[in-house]
C-alpha cells in the first residue's frame, strides 16, 4: 500500500555523512521498524540488508530491550560514574567480558565506536607511560581503515575523505598499506590467497621510526566501511607477531565486526588472533541506545593499578559512560543474542547461503568483485568514466524503491543484514540487487 508522504520541514537538521542538498531534494525516509523490514513513509516495506548501520544484529522492535529500557528510565534514569557507581555497570561489563577472548577481561564504557577508538588511543599512551616507555607515541594505522570521526580515529584511519579537509589530525602517525588486491584476488569465496607479505608493512614503520617509538596497530580485522575488505590468509597472524616481537600493542577494531558478524562473538575469535584491545559498539546495543565499549586486556589494565590507591589512574571518561539505560538495553541484547544462539548463528550454515547467494551475482554487468565473510559482503562494480560511485548509488537508490536496504561504499554495495535473516530473505535481498545492477547503465 502506498501511503501519501508528510515530509518535514528539512532546513535545521544537518545531516551526517549525507549529501544534504541531494537527499532534501529526494527525501527516503522511515517511519518504523519490525523485525527484518523498516517502514517507509509511503507504506512500504523495506528488507533491512544492512543491521540498520551494521548495528542491528538481533532485528528491530525488540519488545525485551524497550522493556528493559523503560524500566530502567523509571527505576533510575542517569547516574554519575564518576567517584559513584551503580551495579549495572559492573554486571554488564562483567557479562561483557565473559564473551571477549581470554584474558580481555576489563571494560571501560564509552557512548559510540569513534568514542571507542580514541578512548584505546589514550589507554595505550598512559600504559606505555606507566610502564617507562613514554616515548611510544606513534600509531600505526591502515589505508582504508575506518575508525570513527573523533580526531585520533580520523588520525589513524585511511580514508581520505574523512581526513582531506580537518587538517593534520594527530602527530606521529603512519599507515600500512591495504590488502585490496582485485587483481589477483576478485570473488574470492572468503579470505583472499594474496597479500600476505602487506604485513610486513608493519616492520617497515618499525624500521623507519623505531620500534620504541611506536605505541600500537590499530585494525579492522574486516574493514567494514570501506566495503568489505577481508583480510588475507595469515595476515592478521603475522601482525599479531610483529607488534609482540616489538613491545607494540595491537587494537582490534571490532565495532563493525562485533556480536556475531562473522559467527564469533567478536572477530579476534573467528582468526584466532589475541588483540591487547577490542573497541566496539553497534551490535553491542542492537542499535537500540547509544554506547560503546573499551574492552582491555589485563596485563594493559594492571599496569596502570599502581602508585597510591586514592590516585586517579587514568583521567578520561564521559558523563554518558556506563549509563544504566544503556547497561539495561545492553544486558537485555546479551540476553537475546544467548538465547537465540546468534552470536553463532552465522557459522552454523547460514555464512555459506549467504556467500552462495552473493556470488551468484558474479554474472551481473559490470560487477567486478565479490566478497563475503560471516554474515558480511560487498558487491564491487566497475566505477562509470568520470563518476566514481555513481553507479553503486544509483543501485542502492534503485534497491531502496524496490524495496531492500543496502549500503554504499564508493563502487561497491555492502551488506551485513540482521542475523536473524532468513534464507529465503537472502534469496529476495539479492534477488533486489540483481535487478537494480542490471537496470544500471
Amino acid at each position: 500500500m502506498t501511503l501519501p508522504r508528510n515530509t518535514p520541514d528539512m532546513n535545521a537538521y544537518w545531516m551526517p555523512f549525507t549529501a544534504n542538498r541531494q537527499f532534501k531534494a529526494d527525501p527516503r525516509m522511515f517511519v518504523g521498524a519490525k523485525d527484518m523490514h523498516y517502514t517507509s513513509d509511503d507504506g512500504r516495506q523495506v528488507l533491512d540488508g544492512t543491521a540498520g548501520l551494521w548495528c542491528v544484529n538481533a532485528g528491530h522492535g525488540r519488545t525485551e530491550i524497550a522493556d528493559a529500557a523503560h524500566r530502567q528510565l523509571l527505576t533510575m534514569d542517569y547516574a554519575p560514574n564518576f567517584q559513584m557507581g551503580h551495579s549495572l555497570s559492573f554486571d554488564f561489563a562483567t557479562a561483557l567480558a565473559k564473551l571477549a577472548p581470554d584474558g580481555i577481561d576489563h571494560v571501560f564504557f564509552t557512548n559510540s565506536g569513534s568514542e571507542s577508538v580514541d578512548t584505546a588511543l589514550k589507554i595505550v599512551l598512559a600504559y606505555h607511560r606507566a610502564r617507562g616507555e613514554g616515548q611510544r607515541t606513534r600509531f600505526i594505522g591502515r589505508e582504508k581503515g575506518y575508525h570513527g570521526v573523533g580526531f585520533g580515529g580520523i588520525s589513524v584511519g585511511g580514508l581520505v575523505n574523512n581526513r582531506r579537509v580537518f587538517g593534520p589530525g594527530l602527530p606521529g602517525v603512519d599507515h600500512m598499506r591495504h590488502t585490496l588486491d582485485i587483481a589477483r584476488d576478485a570473488f574470492s569465496p572468503c579470505q583472499p590467497a594474496h597479500g600476505l607479505e602487506l604485513a610486513e608493512d608493519l616492520e617497515r614503520a618499525v624500521a623507519l621510526h623505531g620500534a620504541e617509538t611506536i605505541a600500537a596497530v590499530i585494525i579492522e580485522p574486516v574493514q567494514g566501511s570501506a566495503g568489505v575488505v577481508i583480510p588475507p590468509k595469515g595476515y592478521l597472524e603475522r601482525v599479531r607477531e610483529i607488534a609482540t616481537k616489538h613491545g607494540i600493542l595491537l587494537i582490534f577494531d571490532e565495532v563493525i565486526t562485533g556480536f556475531g558478524r562473522l559467527g564469533t562473538p567478536f572477530a579476534a575469535q573467528y582468526f584466532n588472533v589475541q588483540p591487547d584491545i577490542i573497541t566496539c559498539a553497534k551490535g553491542l546495543t542492537n542499535g537500540a541506545v547509544p554506547m560503546g565499549a573499551v574492552l582491555v586486556g589485563g596485563h594493559v589494565h594492571d599496569a596502570l593499578m599502581t602508585g597510591p590507591e586514592a590516585t586517579i589512574e587514568l583521567f578520561h571518561g564521559y558523563t554518558y559512560s556506563g549509563h544504566p539505560v544503556a547497561c539495561a538495553a545492553g544486558q537485555a541484547t546479551l540476553d537475546i543474542y544467548a538465547r537465540e544462539g546468534l552470536l553463532t548463528r552465522a557459522a552454523q550454515g547460514l555464512a555459506d547461503h549467504w556467500q552462495k547467494a552473493l556470488h551468484s551475482l558474479r554474472d551481473c554487468p559490470h560487477v567486478i568483485d565479490i566478497r563475503t565473510i560471516g554474515l558480511m559482503g560487498a558487491v564491487e562494480m566497475a566505477p562509470r568514466a568520470g563518476a566514481p560511485g555513481a553507479r553503486a548509488y544509483e543501485a542502492f537508490v534503485h534497491c531502496f524503491r524496490a524495496g531492500q536496504l543496502v549500503r554504499q561504499s564508493g563502487d561497491a554495495l555492502a551488506f551485513s543484514p540482521p542475523l536473524i535473516i532468513s534464507e529465503a530473505q537472502i534469496d529476495e535481498l539479492v534477488a533486489g540487487v540483481r535487478a537494480a545492477i542490471v537496470a544500471l547503465k
